[in-house]
């Protein structure tokens, strides 16, 4: 069996239809949005999901040495609408969210999987601003 990865992408989002239902559900259709449409290669619906200068940050562990690396939106959308071979999905189990007024934050753990197989697994921090 792989051994999981430990991979946190951070993301500040932004959604004008962020709580309009209740606030945790509202929450929850930001964030499977935002899977849906990677796993659908529908950059569109993921952009919806992101806030205009959203920061994206995943925590990598090389030899037991942390660092964090910072990645453009626009180029992992670039990405998820460009045509490749393979699918990618990243199934999520919601963990923790919590909401003030018109900021939540969300803790999901992930397994991540390349053509059904799996590849690797995690947590993700979510950061959101109600729009």
């Amino acid at each position: 069996m792989k051994r999981c990865i430990l991979l946190a992408p951070f993301l500040i989002i932004l959604s004008t239809t962020l709580f309009a239902q209740s606030d945790e559900e509202a929450v929850k259709v930001v964030i499977n949005n935002l899977f849906t449409g990677m796993k659908t290669g529908d950059s569109t619906l993921t952009r919806t999901t992101f806030a205009k200068e959203c920061i994206m940050q995943t925590i990598v562990n090389k030899s037991g040495e942390n660092s964090v690396r910072t990645e453009k939106a626009d180029d992992f959308l670039k990405f998820i609408g460009s045509p490749h071979k393979e699918k990618f999905d990243e199934r999520i189990v919601f963990t923790k969210i919590l909401i003030d007024g018109p900021l939540a934050v969300v803790w999901t753990d992930y397994k991540f999987y390349i053509d059904d197989k799996f590849s690797h697994c995690g947590v993700n921090s979510f950061q959101l601003v109600k729009g």
